[in-house]
């Protein structure tokens, strides 16, 4: 949630840097942004509710000086409406300090009281100028030395925070702070810059470090000195980031969602044919991953543990592991996993998807794992997050930066990575052979060129006659079975992140526990019917469907005429094993929730109310 980008400079103005790093994070979702500056010691803020664009033109009209020194947030509302008053950031009463914030200080309300009591005024409702005022109230005692206040101010927050602040009596420096919210820093030529997120300062940098939980840091244009919880120096090595700037951008696409959908044939590639040995019929993952057949024999089930779209991601990692490896699984969402009975662990290995390796419910749950005395196998998309680092184990999906807040190739990585997984579980506790792992690699391999019929015209023409059925509606259905009801709640989740429009996805055989009383001539349903164990099955559920008079959508193996004789409109795809038909069908709904969603007007990158990383609670 929310988005922070700062920079301090040896020289220059580097305040359109932070302006366009904040762009980038735009895919965090948010609803006011600001900027702060230090000059001739003073601090001046400009913050406006809406758009970056909002607050761009704002600056056009009252333009702020050069400044080798600035901070910028987005905020996502938490404490207080959105309104240009609690926009970021914010200073104290007497504008000695100022302060972007990312998380939620869950003890606002009693500090604000102590403030206002010592004579401290406050302008907005937020948590964050509770912030910035206990640490201007600590300056004096600390000699001014803004580094010194911060870590005297820190004991006495509760809750969650990524932070950065500055002195009005200091253009030289940021003051840096982290715990559970992530912060990355940037190390570049002559300026030194910090981020909730890489992908911020790729227009700055390449090179980063990571702060950790609980630690503290001081930026110079030439330097990041990190301190420890008790305050002791520590040096870290630089990790160079391979995304570059240009991955973070459109590229001449009208919307990031349509570039990463289109780009979900690459991210196969990217994710799987570098780790396959395919004579072998095995898969071999990177050093991180530090599982040997002999570890892999020990653990007798297997957990699955996310949110949101990387749960249906997780469900499919079960299947995927019955399937190859005969091996138990279990699905826990991960924050109804933290109000679990507290079992041990024994031997099970919990894996944890997550695209950011910073979704805060997830990194709770690996936490409350470790400390039953539980292994964490981490997926996720980005290297030098807090699930790469704090996991046991861990896959990296290689999908390159995903701006869109609604997942889509991230998605299709992590399904590539589990079924890799799978794979390897399998052939180390012996269920498949080498024949076996050769033939599903094969299948893996040879998924790549039949990806390409999707994004033909054809393939387009049929997703915009699904969307007349889609876009006038208010509710719909997705209906699918086996490898494929997981792809129906995710078709259904996409739909609403970004259309809006009201649709849930289920198995097909609880169609008729419930929700066939919802089916009329105005309640349509999506339908996979792909080829596989279900498909009879799937069709009978069609033809319910067109007995309550309900339109049908139906994703279909090309040239499927029984099904497409039923369907007012249909989806094809090619026709593959069933193991691998989740990474064909799920690309077509990705389609039509991006054509419904387009069609209604809707902000497609930037859908209300959500953000790309949920860093908190």
């Amino acid at each position: 949630m929310c988005g922070i980008v700062a920079a301090v400079g040896r020289e220059g103005n580097v305040v359109p840097s932070v302006i366009q790093g904040l762009k980038t994070l735009e895919y965090r979702g948010y609803d006011s942004a600001g900027v702060a500056i230090v000059s001739d010691g003073a601090i001046q803020v400009r913050r406006r509710t809406g758009k970056i664009a909002v607050l761009e033109e704002d600056l056009g009209q009252n333009g702020l000086p050069e400044s080798s020194i600035a901070l910028a947030h987005t905020r996502w509302a938490t404490h207080g409406a959105p309104e240009d008053r609690n926009a970021h950031p914010h200073r104290d009463h007497l504008e000695k300090v100022v302060v972007v914030h990312n998380g939620i200080i869950e003890n606002y309300a009693e500090l604000r009281a102590e403030l206002q009591e010592a004579g401290h005024e406050f302008s907005s409702d937020t948590d964050t100028e509770v912030l910035a005022n206990l640490v201007a109230s600590l300056l004096e005692e600390n000699s001014g030395d803004l580094h010194a206040a911060i870590r005297a101010a820190l004991p006495r927050v509760h809750g969650a925070y990524a932070l950065v602040a500055a002195s009005a009596s200091d253009s030289d420096s940021l003051v840096i702070a982290r715990h559970d919210s992530p912060l990355v820093v940037g190390i570049g030529d002559g300026v030194t810059c910090t981020a909730s997120d890489m992908p911020a300062l790729l227009g700055l940098t390449r090179e980063f470090l990571v702060l950790e939980n609980g630690e503290t840091a001081i930026l110079t244009p030439d330097s990041c000195q990190i301190y420890d919880p008790n305050n002791q120096t520590i040096e870290r090595a630089v990790q160079h980031c391979d995304w570059t700037p240009e991955q973070a951008e459109k590229g001449g696409y009208p919307h990031f969602m349509l570039k990463e959908i289109e780009e979900q044939p690459d991210v196969l590639a990217r994710t799987a044919f570098d780790r396959l040995h395919d004579a072998e019929g095995d898969v071999e993952f990177e050093s991180e991953f530090g599982l040997d057949d002999q570890a892999l024999c020990v653990f007798s089930r297997l957990r699955f543990m996310a949110m949101g779209t990387s749960f249906h991601s997780a469900m499919l990692g079960k299947l995927f592991l019955e399937e190859f490896a005969q091996l138990p699984g279990d699905v826990v969402n991960a924050s109804e996993f933290l109000y679990s009975p507290k079992l041990k662990e024994g031997d099970a290995l919990t894996v944890i998807i997550s695209q950011s390796g910073e979704t805060a419910d997830s990194l709770r749950a690996m936490r409350e794992v470790q400390s039953r005395g539980g292994k964490v196998l981490g997926i996720c998309n980005v290297r030098g997050s807090t699930l790469d680092r704090e996991a046991d184990h861990v896959v990296l999906t290689h999908c390159g930066p995903e701006v869109g807040v609604a997942s889509t190739k991230a998605f299709f990585g992590q399904l590539a990575a589990l079924y890799l997984l799978a794979l390897r579980v399998g052939r180390a506790r012996g269920v498949l052979s080498q024949e076996q792992g050769f033939e599903l690699l094969s299948d893996l391999r040879h998924l790549r060129p039949k990806l390409d019929a999707l994004f033909s015209e054809a393939a387009a023409q049929a997703v915009q006659k699904a969307a007349d059925i889609l876009a006038p509606v208010d509710s719909c259905l997705f209906l699918g079975r086996g490898f494929n009801h997981p792809i129906a709640m995710e078709g259904a989740l996409k739909l609403k992140e970004i259309s809006y429009i009201h649709a849930e996805g289920y198995p097909a055989g609880e169609m008729k526990h419930g929700p066939i009383a919802l089916i009329d001539d105005s309640f349509p349903v999506v339908a996979i019917a792909t080829p596989g164990r279900t498909y009879e099955k799937m069709v009978s559920n069609i033809e319910e469907v067109r007995a309550r008079s309900g339109a049908v959508v139906a994703v279909a193996a090309e040239g499927d005429e029984k099904v497409s004789g039923l369907a007012d409109a249909t989806l094809f795809v090619p026709e593959v094993p069933e193991h691998l038909s989740p990474l064909v069908n799920v690309i077509p709904l990705q389609q039509l929730s991006y054509e419904v969603a387009k069609r209604l007007g809707k902000d497609v990158d930037q859908p209300r109310n959500l953000a790309k990383s949920v860093t908190v609670e």
